[in-house]
């Protein structure tokens, strides 16, 4: 008898305990996979697209934007996809063990591969280019034409001052101002003009209209129109310092009866809005429950008094001990 008889006949025989273990273990790794995809299939249940603004349009630019950003993407899907599928299919056909297609290292030219070539970067190029020319004109910030015949009435003019960290908004027809907190009367076209008192910043009301950027001691324009009444929010859209986190605003569309109630109610209150006392709301703030202010007789042209200020070199420095525990 030779020693690997000997050693076979003195290894003990498993166990019913560990073959079940073994065979539990080997279960395990073939469902690892199934569970891992079935883990994040049970995490992606709590997304939801409610909350993702950009698919909820309630205006006619933001649906806009929604329908060419749509278009793009199934243009670029419509060349990705056939791409990918075609890669792997040759992969697989004409892989070495097969022996399929014949081998020709003289080969050079084929008009038919040259012609899809160039034929199809071309068609896409058209495509987008006729979508990118006509979404230009219908979402200009200074005159979009998909707003031109839809609004009711004069439009409502809104003059726009980002600071650190607020938003000041200024109905100078009405001689009124607010601060983080916008109200509008639904399917009238609103006319921003819009400006910063500190760095560069962004506004941007997702559900209603495109960001657009908001610069120190130049003017900007945006429009839009809101479809229905509610509740929408803004914030910036650019990192801005310390309190850009809580830079954000309410957005309240409301019917016509409701904003000229609104109007009649800030035009009384006590709080006057002068270019000294911008000069006091412009310090850094941080608004933590975006907490609105109402202000009356608003300054006549404090609008353009502020970005003569700006570009004469006027800064509001923010303290140290406002982001030393930050």
């Amino acid at each position: 008898m030779t020693p690997e008889d000997l050693a076979f006949q003195r290894a003990p025989a498993p166990s019913a305990r560990s073959l079940g273990v073994n065979r539990t273990l080997r279960h395990g790794q073939n469902f690892r996979p199934a569970g891992l995809a079935l883990l994040g299939c049970a995490l992606l249940t709590g997304c939801s697209t409610h909350s993702l603004s950009l698919f909820h349009p309630k205006g006619p630019i933001a649906a806009t934007e929604l329908h060419l950003m749509i278009i793009d993407v199934a243009i670029m899907l419509g060349i990705i996809i056939p791409t990918t599928l075609l890669v792997t299919w040759f992969l697989w056909r004409y892989r070495a063990s097969t022996g399929r297609g014949p081998y020709d290292p003289n080969w050079s030219h084929s008009t038919a591969i040259e012609v899809v070539v160039w034929s199809v970067p071309l068609m896409v190029v058209a495509v987008l280019g006729y979508y990118s020319y006509k979404g230009v004109y219908e979402v200009n910030p200074y005159h979009p034409t998909v707003i031109a015949h839809r609004a009711d009435g004069a439009p409502i003019e809104v003059d726009v001052i980002a600071t650190d960290w607020q938003w000041l908004f200024i109905y100078p027809k009405q001689h009124i101002a607010t601060i983080d907190e916008l109200v509008i009367p639904a399917h009238t076209r609103v006319q921003f003009h819009l400006t910063s008192a500190a760095v560069t910043n962004s506004f941007f009301i997702p559900e209603l209209v495109g960001q657009i950027y908001v610069m120190p001691g130049m003017p900007t324009e945006q429009a839009m129109l809101v479809s229905d009444p509610g509740t929408y929010r803004g914030f910036s859209a650019a990192l801005s310092g310390p309190g850009f986190s809580w830079m954000q605003f309410q957005t309240r569309a409301v019917t016509e009866r409701k904003f000229a109630r609104w109007v009649a109610h800030l035009q009384g209150l006590p709080r006057h809005l002068t270019f000294s006392a911008f000069d006091q709301l412009a310090r850094p703030t941080i608004n933590v429950h975006q907490t609105p202010q109402y202000y009356s007789h608003v300054q006549s042209g404090l609008f353009d008094h502020v970005i003569e200020e700006v570009r004469m070199g006027k800064v509001f420095t923010t303290p140290m001990a406002m982001t030393a525990h930050m």
